[in-house]
């Protein structure tokens, strides 16, 4: 996969070129303390090391300057004769040629490896992304399965209880939750008043539909139903719920 924006991976602002003066400041103090020491060995090490610390946190274009600003430090101040720009001898050619060569190297190295993390940590951002966009249509798409085979059922179940069936109800969204149950509170859900008559709906007493309209819910129940032309007599129904694509709904149908 072409990444075009690998090779954006360095931060940006005042406070890279801060850090990058930083670490050029803490070189040469450093090469100063050693001088004693050292004397014309390796004017170069502490500035190359430097570069290549402030390529990986900062950039190509901080490194590059420390670089070339490290050569004219140590040019300046750690070959022999020191502080003074009238001699160029054979120590001023190797380190011109030198110190650079292996800076670049070190350098180029560094870049194409933090490049080439840059790539890898935004090809796998870009594959959770679409991993997560997967899960959610596959989601959906389980959803909107259980729709279609709920609604499935209610007209499997409306079809053979259809000469039981008195009325079936919309809910509202969320009526039913169990944060709304109604025997863990005591009270009752919200429902709408609008139902659907089913064959035996006329049968029942007309108290009872008023009573079931605002308070039903899933389970069994008691109502008065006509019987001929006798009195009506207490039968037991039962309440189901389904849930499909186009909503929740309660039916009641005579039968336990």
């Amino acid at each position: 996969m072409e990444v075009q924006n690998a090779r954006r991976w360095a931060p940006r602002g005042t406070r890279v070129w801060l850090t990058a003066a930083a670490a050029l400041a803490i070189a040469s103090g450093v090469r100063l303390v050693l001088h004693p020491l050292l004397g014309p060995i390796m004017p170069g090490t502490a500035f190359c090391i430097a570069a290549a610390l402030v390529e990986y946190f900062c950039g190509l274009a901080p490194a590059l300057t420390v670089m070339f600003l490290g050569l004219g430090i140590a040019d300046y101040l750690f070959v022999p004769p020191y502080a003074t720009i009238a001699v160029f001898d054979r120590a001023d050619v190797v380190l011109l040629v030198s110190y650079p060569l292996v800076t670049l190297i070190v350098i180029v190295l560094i870049e194409r490896l933090r490049r080439s993390q840059f790539r890898a940590e935004l090809i796998a951002s870009v594959a959770q992304s679409r991993y997560e966009m997967l899960l959610r249509h596959d989601n959906e798409r389980m959803l909107a399965r259980r729709g279609v085979d709920e609604t499935h059922r209610l007209l499997r179940h409306l079809s053979h209880h259809h000469r039981t069936f008195i009325f079936i109800q919309a809910l509202e969204r969320n009526a039913l939750q169990p944060g709304n149950d109604i025997k863990s509170q005591g009270m009752l859900p919200r429902l709408p008043n609008e139902i659907a008559p089913g064959p035996r709906f006329t049968d029942v007493d007309p108290d009872d539909i008023q009573r079931l309209s605002k308070a039903l819910w899933p389970g069994s129940h008691r109502v008065h139903l006509k019987s001929g032309d006798g009195p009506s007599k207490l039968t037991e129904c039962m309440c189901e719920r389904f849930t499909t694509h186009a909503g929740e709904f309660l039916v009641l149908r005579i039968g336990a």
